[in-house]
């Protein structure tokens, strides 16, 4: 099993589209078999659950994500963990004791205005509005 972090020096970042690398860590028996930290690949519709698909995650644990990026990746089959916040070392144990619990996310709803998919959104359909 893999999972991936949304991770900022250490600790679980608060916005997963914003964090600046993501941890992934596979579990094998209830044991850390390999942690490997990788930059975020950008943040465009869709690019990070595809990314982390691509490495094979199975769940994306994270601070807060608004509910079109969780449909992007239910469609990967990767199951998200949000509302989470704390160190990444704690979390990973959390998550093989089974006592890992999220919320509904850290985020509060429009908090991310003007930064991830709102505004590519939003940009996108400002530009069919002007004739050049």
């Amino acid at each position: 099993m893999k999972i991936a972090i949304s991770t900022d020096s250490g600790q679980v970042c608060a916005h997963f589209g914003r964090a600046p690398e993501f941890t992934f860590i596979i579990i094998e028996n209830s044991e850390i078999i390999e942690k490997m930290v990788l930059p975020n690949p950008g943040h465009s519709v869709g690019s990070i659950p595809k990314f982390l698909s691509e490495q094979g995650a199975n769940y994306i644990i994270t601070g807060g994500m608004g509910r079109r990026a969780v449909e992007f990746f239910n469609q990967y089959n990767i199951e998200v963990i949000s509302g989470v916040e704390g160190a990444i070392d704690d979390i990973t144990k959390e998550f093989i004791n089974g006592t890992l619990e999220g919320s509904e996310g850290i985020c509060s709803p429009g908090a991310g205005k003007g930064y991830g998919i709102d505004k590519i959104h939003t940009e996108t359909d400002d530009n069919h509005h002007h004739h050049h």
